[in-house]
């Protein structure tokens, strides 16, 4: 069994080339970073109990980047002093990876491969599911690696698209077609999983919840923020207990 689907990874493999252009193809991932970023941080903070400075904030935290395409996840958390390893199942992607960290000397492990294949790899401190579980072949499967994966006290982050008419009309009938922020086809919107289907599938896995947010694009600043707001984009934040 596999959460490799094929025809989801040549698509984000033809993409490879334009991780870290900023006006390319992945400009929507770009401004979505710091939100994100900000939000993993804080809970982080908060669940270990840490006090570093923030140069060193994640020091001794041991990282899994799941998907991690070309790192615009996993460099911003090794600057910061965490061990990271990065997967993807596509070869291009982690070439692109590896060479932009060594390019800016950072020590981050890169992997080509998928979580259910780490049976016999280091367990991890914390696990980043970030735009991923959309694209799986196998969403039970690929949660159930993740735990197996995840140490006890872990924290986990998942963050997706929720399956919705307004998800339907702003991420693909907007970002893809009206205003070409992503290739047309990026996303399926019958892969969209809606937040308590979501939630009940890692309950099932024994995650337990600490919080659901949502990530909402304001259109006029054209900035991103926290929002009750579930109707697109969200995040789940769980721990291993």
């Amino acid at each position: 069994m596999t959460t490799i689907n094929k025809e989801e990874i040549q698509k984000f493999s033809n993409l490879a080339e334009e991780w870290w252009d900023v006006n390319g193809k992945f400009k929507p991932l770009h401004s979505f970073n710091p939100i994100r970023i900000e939000y993993i941080l804080e809970k982080i903070r908060d669940h270990f109990n840490l006090k570093s400075k923030k140069d060193n904030l994640l020091n001794n935290l041991n990282i899994l980047d799941i998907g991690c395409g070309g790192g615009l996840i996993s460099e911003p958390l090794a600057r910061l002093g965490g061990t990271v390893t990065g997967i993807d199942a596509s070869e291009k992607n982690i070439k692109v990876a590896q060479v932009h960290a060594i390019k800016n000397n950072l020590n981050i492990n890169y992997i080509k491969n998928s979580p259910e294949e780490l049976k016999e790899f280091e367990k991890f401190d914390i696990i980043l599911n970030l735009e991923i579980v959309e694209h799986v072949e196998d969403v039970d499967l690929y949660l159930l690696s993740c735990y197996k994966l995840l140490k006890k006290g872990g924290i986990m982050f998942t963050a997706t698209l929720n399956r919705t008419l307004t998800s339907y009309l702003k991420a693909i009938v907007g970002a893809e077609y009206i205003l070409r922020w992503l290739p047309i086809g990026t996303h399926d919107w019958n892969k969209f999983i809606k937040p308590e289907e979501l939630e009940k599938c890692l309950f099932d896995k024994r995650f337990s919840t600490i919080e659901i947010k949502g990530l909402e694009f304001n259109p006029f600043s054209r900035k991103w923020k926290r929002s009750e707001n579930l109707s697109v984009n969200y995040i789940i934040c769980s721990c291993k207990n």
